[in-house]
């Protein structure tokens, strides 16, 4: 249930539609298991047992399933050169390309009906009042299939990226050049910077202290002079929730700390009231922690 990584957008604050409305759109791309006959499918599933829209607290969780089917481009390589081979003795002459295009049609066929389907889901977290959008997506490759999937269900769908007045990889080359994030955030162990050259050389420190008056502090500083620029840095807010803040502005690494995962453990009883209790205290969290990283970065700029 708790989300390790953000891929964070904005809608309108707040986003005119209902829970029940957006139920009714999602139904048009719930999601059906492949088939013999497909190679990859998609579409919602509830996250909880129940609706595909869960809700609570003013809070939306949407669950987004893939199913995709394993074989590999060189097993269909293999049989196809084989059966091309036996076309060849028994015909006398190679298959045209036309005769080599419907081999690999069939070849195809015959082999998916025969592979594993593997599943995968992904999750997203909405908050309709605030405007707040953001997947549980280590890659913004895999965010884009969920929204590219909302768009075709959704009437209407006006997501817009996060944009800010200091960039993510600026804001984090003056913390680090400084020694001091901004109010409520502390630099943790881990960084990397990277040149912005031909030759893309690198430097990452894992559990080093990075404090200007360290020996790494001076390192990071005298590769911030010659040209490089942070890719990643770790860093704490209010001493709950840790993650990676990277140069696009992605947050990977979440980690809401231990107290907070005690405290949404008290009053649990069941499966069901945990899931409840555990979503509550996330998304509490995280629409306290979102605007506060925006105004690290110097506010929201609205196009």
């Amino acid at each position: 249930m708790w989300f390790r990584n953000l891929q964070i957008y904005r809608l309108p604050s707040p986003w005119l539609i209902t829970a029940e409305q957006l139920e009714t759109q999602l139904a048009r791309g719930a999601f059906v298991a492949t088939t013999w006959a497909d190679a990859e499918s998609r579409g919602w599933v509830p996250p909880r047992d129940g609706e595909l829209v869960h809700a609570a607290n003013g809070h939306w969780l949407l669950c987004l399933q893939a199913e995709k089917r394993l074989l590999p481009a060189a097993v269909v390589n293999a049989q196809v050169r084989e059966r091309a081979n036996v076309l060849t003795e028994s015909q006398g002459y190679a298959p045209g390309r036309k005769q080599l295009r419907e081999l690999r049609e069939r070849v195809t066929a015959e082999l998916l009906a025969k592979s594993h389907a593997v599943p995968s889901t992904t999750i997203v977290w909405i908050d309709p009042k605030a405007g707040w959008f953001c997947v549980d997506a280590g890659t913004a490759g895999k965010a884009d299939a969920v929204i590219e999937h909302l768009r075709f269900c959704l009437d209407d769908f006006p997501l817009k990226p996060l944009h800010t007045a200091l960039s993510a990889q600026a804001a984090m080359a003056d913390w680090l050049a400084g020694g001091e994030a901004p109010a409520g955030f502390v630099i943790d162990s881990d960084c990397e910077l990277k040149s912005c050259g031909a030759v893309k050389s690198a430097a990452r420190y894992v559990r080093s202290s990075l404090d200007v008056s360290s020996g790494v502090g001076n390192q990071i500083r005298e590769h911030l002079a010659g040209g490089k620029l942070p890719t990643k840095l770790a860093l704490t807010w209010d001493d709950r929730i840790s993650f990676v803040l990277t140069e696009k502005l992605e947050i990977k690494r979440l980690t809401f700390l231990d107290l907070l995962k005690e405290e949404a453990e008290k009053n649990a009883e069941t499966a069901d009231d945990q899931f409840d209790a555990d979503f509550a205290l996330m998304t509490g969290e995280l629409s306290r922690f979102l605007p506060t990283l925006v105004a690290a970065l110097g506010g929201e700029v609205k196009s």
